[in-house]
């Protein structure tokens, strides 16, 4: 259903293997950084946000690798030339762009962001240190609390609060974990415990969090989080294990007696495809809110595009409706085809708008409102609207992770087993 424009990379592959082969060299100068780990630190209004940054050869061809806690992200479109470097985010839009010695890195990450216009943070890195906050060489103070175990969370937004829920796991002082909040999960964040200091971070590709919290008398945690440069919220936290989100998930629903969804969008093509169109005719449809810079939407993604090769022999489809930081449309296809291009996506993604929930909201007037990315709607075999899901739980989540993607599926199966309607 995508009539794929042209694409310099597909046209010519081997562009993109020279661009990641090609070095520097005479003068002295070293041709690439170093392969083994370095220490990565962005520069936030926050302070230091540290990440780990892994450099490796493999089959002649150097990758890179993003590191948080358990995560391991892997980036392999890196182009080095005349002592720089830039890696290409997979899936993002996003970049780094640095100057290098052997030992060290220096340069800024660009984050595009709404109506394309970039977030520039300063970034330098160090090779040969895989500490996160806190130097070996200083005074190791002894953690003051033990975190591990769900917490109940308060973020506070100006005038506005809203609940989440943290799990911790916590080694000596390392601590690792995630935030979930009623539009999705902060994925993998990690960092130490030090006395009564509680740091944490992540850089992934996607989301720039830093987390500065003090423990408490009492044992709750009192906080402020940045996101980037421009956001920051303060929070609170209490231990406990029947935290929740209640009906969070539940919040997006058909208004007006409406049960089916009517939208008609361009493909990658530029081609109009609707719901109506023969191809989806008698289906199960998953109609996906989404969009590439949306760390969420690139969970949902992994999973959506393995449960449609998986079923599609059955009858199921998915369609993408994707709200991208461009309004430009070659700048937006070309963002959804490196999205396509990270998870092997086969389903349709088409072009809907811009990456603001009031404009997703006003292209969906079927719907009470647009609170999230991803928002998940599961559509029958007569075109009916059988459920709404906001948000998405990844990985991070852990068990939550499993028991999201399987009652996902159990949706999907109940509604192939369910009799194709008549044909008109």
């Amino acid at each position: 259903m995508n009539i794929k424009p042209f694409h310099p990379l597909r046209a010519f592959p081997g562009l993109l293997a020279l661009g990641i082969l090609g070095c520097s060299g005479g003068g002295g100068a070293v041709d690439a950084p170093r392969d083994g780990l370095w220490r990565a630190v962005l520069q936030v209004p926050g302070g230091e946000l540290p990440f780990g940054l892994e450099f490796a050869t493999d089959q002649g061809r150097r990758h890179a690798i993003l590191i948080n806690g358990d995560d391991r992200v892997r980036i392999d479109e890196i182009k080095i030339e005349g002592g720089r470097i830039t890696l290409r985010m997979p899936g993002y839009e996003n970049r780094i762009e640095a100057s290098f010695k052997e030992d060290s890195l220096e340069g800024t990450l660009t984050m595009i962001k709404s109506g394309g216009k970039p977030q520039v943070i300063p970034l330098t890195a160090k090779y040969g240190e895989d500490w996160r906050f806190t130097a070996p060489k200083e005074s190791l103070t002894a953690p003051a609390a033990e975190l591990t175990g769900r917490w109940a969370w308060q973020f506070v937004d100006g005038d506005k609060t809203y609940p989440a829920v943290a799990e911790f796991k916590q080694r000596d002082a390392i601590v690792t974990g995630t935030v979930m909040t009623p539009t999705g999960d902060h994925r993998f964040i990690a960092g130490e415990l030090r006395g009564d200091q509680l740091r944490l971070s992540k850089f992934d590709g996607g989301h720039v969090f830093l987390y500065h919290a003090t423990v408490k008398e009492d044992g709750s945690l009192e906080g402020q989080f940045w996101s980037g440069t421009a956001h920051t919220e303060k929070f609170t936290g209490k231990r406990d294990e029947t935290a929740s989100l209640g009906n969070a998930a539940e919040k997006t629903a058909l208004v007006g007696g409406a049960e089916k969804l009517d939208f008609t969008f361009p493909d990658l093509g530029g081609s109009s495809i609707s719901l109506n169109n023969s191809f989806f005719r008698g289906k199960v449809i998953v109609v996906a809110l989404a969009g590439s810079w949306c760390p969420n939407c690139h969970d949902e993604a992994a999973f959506l595009a393995d449960l449609h090769r998986r079923k599609r022999s059955q009858g199921f489809e998915v369609v993408s409706l994707m709200f991208e930081q461009f309004g430009d449309f070659p700048q937006a296809a070309e963002a959804v085809y490196r999205f396509r291009d990270r998870y092997k996506i086969e389903y349709t993604t088409l072009i809907a708008g811009i990456s603001d929930k009031d404009d997703a909201a006003s292209k969906l007037p079927q719907l009470n409102g647009v609170f999230a990315f991803p928002t998940t709607i599961f559509v029958d075999r007569s075109g009916k609207v059988r459920k709404i899901h906001t948000g998405f739980s990844g990985p991070a989540t852990g068990v939550h992770y499993e028991k999201l993607v399987d009652e996902f599926e159990k949706t999907v199966d109940m509604l192939l087993a369910e009799a194709a309607p008549p044909a008109a």
